[in-house]
Formats: C-alpha cells, structure tokens, sequence
C-alpha cells in the first residue's frame, strides 16, 4: 500500500499525545539504534495520524472502485450482447453498493471529532476540524534526471543526491505551458474522490489546503480552559481561514470539490465561526465581576458566535453544497447556533434578575441605563426600558422571558443532537448541552411564582456584539526560509524552467594589448553587458546578452562580479576558456531582473532584492494560478535578432570594461 505523502504534516500535531499513544516497545537503555520519540513515527503513534491512515486506505479502495465502474460502464455500452449486459449491470449495482459503503465509512471518519479534541479535563463544546488530503507518492527521478540532461546540458547523475532530496522548489523544473508527465494525484478531502492532473498549480494548491486543514486540527487541539490555549486555537483557526481564502482568490477551475469556490467560502466562514466563539469562551473566561454589564456584553457576544454559525449553515445548505458536507457537520453547526442563541438568552436573564441599579442616580448606573437601551435589536412593547430598569417585578417578568427562550433554544440543541448518530457518541458535547439546559431551568424555577398568572411576554431578540471581530490571518509565503537543493544548477532568478537559453558554448579568449574588449554588469551570474567591435571577445565569438557560467572549468552561475573580473585577469597568457549561455526567451522575473540592472541599483542590493523575489515574496510569482504573464519594462531591454540583451551607457561600479 501506498503511503500518503501528508505524512509529514501529521508530525507536527504530536505535540499533545497522551501516554496511551506511546508505542509500547522502546529500545534498551544502551542500546545502539537510538530514541524513539514522539512524532517520529505518526502512523504508529497518535490517534489521529491512525485516524488519517485509515482515510489513506478508503481513499484507495475508492479509486478502485470507480476505476471499476467506469470499466464496466465501458463495457456496457459497448456491447450489444444482451446476456453480457445483464452481467455487466449485475456487477454495476456491486460495485455502485460498495462505493455507497465506503463514501459512508469515510463520512463518519471525517465526523470523527473527538480524536483531534484537547485532553484537557474542562468542558467546551467541541470544534470542527478538517482531515488531510492523501496523494500518491510521485517519482520525480527518471523525469527530472531527462530535463537536466535536457535543458541545462548537465550530467544527471551528479545531481541523484538532490533529486532524492526534492521537496519544494518544483518551479525549476516544471515551465508554465509544458509538463514534464508527471501526474499528480489528490484524493478530495471528503469524498474520497481521486483526482490526477499534471500541473503543478493542482499541486501547490493541494497542499495549501492541507496546510489550512492542519492548522485547523492544531486549532481544535488547543486547551481552551486557558486564555493562552484560546489564543492559540485563535491564531490557528485564522490561519486556516487565511489558507482557504487565498484558494479561494486565486485557484480556480478546481478538479475537486473540496477545492471549489463554493466548497472554500464554507470552509472560511466556518474557521471564522469558531474564532468568535473561542473570542467568547475568552470574554467569558476573563470576566470575573458580575455586574450587570458585563452580563449584557457576555449575551451580545453569544449572540455574535449564534449569528456567525446561522451563516455557516446557510452555506452549507446551498444547492452544491447540500450534500456534499458532512450530515454531522451541518448538525453540529445548528446545534451550535441554537446553543450559543439560548446562552444569550441566558445571560440576558441573569443581568437583569440578579443585579438591581441603586436609587439614585450614579454614573455607573448611567452607563448601564445606556448600554441596556442598545441591548435589543428593536425597542420591545411596554414599558420604557429605563422604567423597567428600576422596577424590580418588570426586571423579574423580563428575565424570565429570556430563560423561557433559553430553555426553548437549548432543548432544540438537544434535539438537533440527538438526530445525528456521531454527535450522539460524543460525550463531551452531551455533557455540555445538559449543563446549560439543566443551569437555565433552575434559573427559571427560582424565577417562577405561583401567583404568575399572567401569560409571560416574548423576549426581544437580542443585538449581537462583539469587542474583538476574527480577522483573516494571510498566508506569508516569506516567513520560511528554504534552501535551494539544486543549488549548483545556478540562481533561479535566472536558471529556471521558464527561461530558455541555447546550448553552452566555449568561447577561447586570447588577451591582446588593448584588453579582452567585453563590458560585464551584475553578479550571479555575470551577464556580457556589450563586445568591442573588432575586438577579442567579438572575434572569439562572444554576444551581448551571454551569461558566464564558468572561466577555464571553474563554475561561476554564482560568482560575483569582482571574482569574475579576477578570474578573467589572472588568466595565462594562452588565454581563458569561458562556457557561456545565451537567453532566447525571459520569464517575468528575469526581466525584472535586467530592469534591476539597467538602473544602476547597487550591486548587492539588486542581488539581495533577486533573491528574496526567487524566495516567493510575492504571492503572485510564487502562485501564478490562472493568472495572465505580464511584459515589463518594454523600454529597457532591446532584441538582437531572436536574443534578449540588455543596452549599456556609462560605466558604472556594476559594469566595467575589460
């Protein structure tokens, strides 16, 4: 069986394992084949990699089945053998039973919450989050070995080490507009449902999800009994929204639904809803007084968490989306929504029946008069609200409207969760739908009176607020620093796969009186800025526009301008043997680079600014998902023949002739 290549992702939530996820055999003290620690092996070790392993599986066991049908499905039209087609059919409804078992078996894995849910003893309503796509392992070897050979003119061989080592930095390898057949396989994080294509976009965009949906279990799995573990899951539910967003900007045309616009605006709108009601646990951890507005602003904030999760469901129950998201999902986002609605209710209730305003009139009582006026969404019949404010039976009548719609909300949460199978097997919700069902009853026992004759009034509903709105947190392509494994091939500013440049060449120069007559400019790597006419570079064969990658043998794709220089006088008198290469066509960034260079910009500084574009600071080059290349700078370069070359005026620092 294949393994999936999310592995890696996977280690990073072994932080957190309990002792019972320990493997249960450990090497001898003394022992010479080394510690095993956590995370090292996450099939082994933690539920939740176990929990993935097993999605890894069905995923598999799907493919085969459609591969299947879409066989037999083949075989079916084109037969007209009515006896085979009765075989045929007989086998569709097989194979059509088994795929409807494994969608089934994988929908309740990706229900599966409580294997990515903190270990933590204190009770908060569980969070949703997101499993890993699985892909197939890809062999790089043998397609990457042809385009070195290929396109950089390079023995192959020399470079087994780095193409074993290839992780990141595909771009080198992979031009916009050819491939390289290699295909890259995703299963949908859902479904299951396989999906093969030979861009490289469907791969960069693969896994950016996995990398919103990791953040997502990172999230999930922070103790939110804590304000610095509510800060945490903050933090990683907003990066997870930052990871779907960008998708959802800039991925189009997606081969799987998980990846589709609809698919991803649910997905950010979900991560947002579970960011205001960490911001709400937060409010309510942190607020210790029980003053009457602080019990006013802990109902608008639980409003604010009811109102956010009414729009997830409202997502989710688009025509596409309908049924495609988990029925345990849609469940727990309703159950969600009329939990958070009945504790504004709640708090609303306790404001107003367990703290009285004095007398007179004080300046504390004024902010609380003035916040209580903004406290509903349309002014209620009856009385004026400051009236009802100093009136104690009102106050009481009031409140105990609010704990009948409490109660009416919290018991159709508990309805809501009883339907769903999954959320039935989770404990911890159960426990948490009881407690507030059960606190708000007795609140309404103390509230009741015999003597209540009177039909009690309909609550308003309530305004939502909150003090700290989720922010999208966007993905920062700069912050990891990598370094390049194909190093020797040259700076990718230059030596990429977009750029194409003719076969090296060896030019033989011999050093006359009046020097080698060539102009360079720039460094890694040096770039023939211009040839004398007439003299021993023309004569030789040298063009304007060639770059020097290596003097006598010795390569230089990232030597700097000085050591170039060197090289070239500390030649013998039977000259210098240069390998130059000539650009026929410049990618965006090489243009950039040559705008760079024709201004004058400080030689190290154009160097650092190169690099740190290469580096993916700016999502644009990093991405260039169905975006259109644009021409810079038509000014600056000029065309010889079918070469790009880069006009020279004054001689500066940067550029000399020799």
């Amino acid at each position: 069986m294949e393994e999936p290549a999310t592995r890696q992702l996977e280690m990073s939530l072994s932080d957190g394992t309990s002792d019972d996820e320990m493997p249960s055999t450990l090497p001898a003290e003394g022992s010479h084949s080394g510690s095993i620690r956590k995370g090292c092996d996450p099939f082994a070790q933690t539920q939740r990699s176990k929990l993935q392993h097993r999605r890894a599986r069905i995923n598999q066991q799907i493919n085969k089945e459609m591969r299947m049908r879409a066989g037999a499905e083949n075989l079916f039209r084109a037969t007209t053998n009515n006896k085979v087609k009765e075989t045929v059919a007989l086998e569709l409804s097989f194979v059509n039973s088994n795929l409807q078992l494994l969608k089934e078996e994988l929908e309740e894995l990706n229900s599966n919450m409580e294997v990515y849910q903190t270990d933590s003893e204190a009770i908060n309503v569980p969070m949703i989050p997101l499993g890993l796509k699985e892909t197939k392992e890809v062999d790089f070897t043998v397609s990457i070995q042809d385009f070195i050979c290929e396109h950089y003119g390079e023995d192959s061989s020399l470079y087994d080490k780095e193409i074993k080592e290839l992780m990141e930095l595909r771009q080198r390898f992979f031009p916009q507009h050819r491939n390289l057949g290699v295909h890259f396989h995703w299963y949908d994080s859902l479904t299951g449902v396989p999906s093969c294509q030979r861009t490289l976009a469907f791969e960069k965009g693969s896994v950016l999800f996995n990398i919103g949906a990791l953040y997502t279990q990172i999230g999930a799995r922070q103790d939110r009994s804590v304000t610095a573990g509510i800060d945490r899951a903050v933090d990683a539910f907003q990066r997870a929204a930052g990871a779907f967003n960008y998708l959802k900007e800039n991925f189009s045309n997606a081969p799987s639904l998980d990846m589709s616009g609809p698919s991803l605006c649910m997905l950010v709108r979900l991560m947002i809803a579970q960011v205001q009601e960490c911001v709400f646990e937060r409010v309510t951890l942190t607020t210790q007084d029980t003053h009457f507005t602080s019990q006013l602003r802990l109902a608008q904030e639980a409003a604010r968490v009811s109102d956010v999760y009414i729009l997830v469901q409202q997502t989710m129950t688009q025509p596409l989306m309908k049924d495609y998201v988990p029925f345990s999902w849609a469940s727990m986002v309703q159950v969600k929504s009329e939990h958070f609605r009945a504790l504004s209710h709640y708090y609303a209730a306790v404001a107003l029946c367990d703290h009285t305003l004095s007398a007179e009139e004080d300046e504390g009582d004024e902010e609380a008069e003035k916040a209580f006026l903004q406290f509903y969404v349309n002014v209620p019949a009856g009385p004026p609200l400051s009236q009802v404010l100093r009136d104690p039976e009102q106050r009481r009548k009031l409140g105990k409207a609010h704990l009948r719609r409490a109660v009416m909300r919290h018991e159709e949460a508990m309805r809501v969760h009883s339907l769903c199978k999954i959320l039935r097997k989770m404990d911890i919700l159960q426990d948490v739908l009881s407690l507030t069902h059960k606190r708000s009853l007795d609140k309404y026992s103390e509230l009741d009176r015999e003597d209540d004759f009177d039909e009690t009034a309909e609550a308003p509903e309530i305004q939502s607020q909150t003090h700290q709105k989720p922010e999208i947190t966007p993905i920062n392509f700069s912050t990891v620093q990598v370094t390049d494994i194909f190093q020797r091939l040259g700076p990718l500013s230059v030596f990429c796969a977009r750029a194409r440049w003719g076969p090296v060449r060896v030019i033989c120069l011999q050093r006359r009186e009046g020097g080698l007559g060539l102009t360079l400019r720039g460094d890694s790597p040096v770039l023939v800025a211009g040839v004398v006419p007439g003299g021993c570079a023309a004569e030789a064969g040298l063009r304007e526009g060639d770059y020097i990658v290596a003097v006598d043998g010795q390569d230089c794709k990232w030597a700097k301008h000085g050591e170039v220089v060197h090289m070239l006088k500390s030649c013998s008198d039977r000259g210098a043997e240069l390998s130059v290469v000539t650009l026929h066509s410049h990618d965006t960034q090489v243009e950039r680079r040559a705008v760079m260079l024709s201004l004058g910009s400080d030689k190290e500084n154009t160097r650092q600014r190169l690099l740190g574009g290469a580096k993916g600071q700016s999502s644009a080059s990093l991405l260039n998902w169905n975006r259109k290349k644009k021409r810079e700078g038509g000014g600056v370069t000029k065309r010889l023949g079918s070469t790009f070359s880069l006009s020279f005026g004054n001689i500066r620092d940067t550029e000399a002739m020799y």
